[in-house]
């Protein structure tokens, strides 16, 4: 009897990882699940841009965490969620999005990758994986219309 509930347990558990990642969630709810990345998604909302970032895709972002955003100048977060700024605020997040699914090991050394936006960002491997000024601190979070990497830094367009 232990046994047959131990098997079952067992499968149960190594069945679990499959079907969930059978159900992978978008980018949004991704994101929205690891719960740091509130102020991303806040702008993203004033943006007009959930919707796209809910689409099919695929797309791949450069995901700033709340600490990002948090190490802003003061006051910054707060003008670009304004409606008078949503441009601006459109253009920095669409700064963080390349069109396309593209996985870590996709990525070369000094690689340019253009944005959503329409300027290219600089991919950097010499001292772990940087995307401008920002250091990819988590990578490959696989979503079902692309694929988040976090970033510690947000990275801003020339204006």
């Amino acid at each position: 009897m232990i046994r047959t509930t131990l098997a079952l347990a067992a499968s149960a558990l190594i069945a679990l990882p499959a079907y969930a990642g059978s159900m992978k969630k978008d980018i949004v709810d991704t994101a929205a699940a690891a719960g740091s990345f509130s102020t991303l998604l806040a702008a993203a909302e004033a943006a007009g841009l959930v919707e796209t970032l809910k689409g099919d895709g695929p797309f791949t972002v450069f995901a700033p965490t709340d600490e990002a955003f948090a190490a802003l100048p003061e006051g910054t977060v707060e003008d670009l969620l304004k409606p008078e700024n949503k441009e601006q605020l459109v253009s920095i997040l669409t700064y963080h999005v390349v069109p396309g699914k593209v996985m870590s090991g996709d990525l070369s050394d000094d690689m340019a990758a253009t944005t959503v936006q329409g300027s290219d960002i600089m991919i950097d491997l010499d001292n772990g994986v940087m995307v401008e000024e920002a250091t990819v601190v988590s990578a490959d979070i696989e979503t079902s219309n692309g694929v988040i990497h976090v970033i510690d830094t947000v990275i801003l367009p020339e204006s």
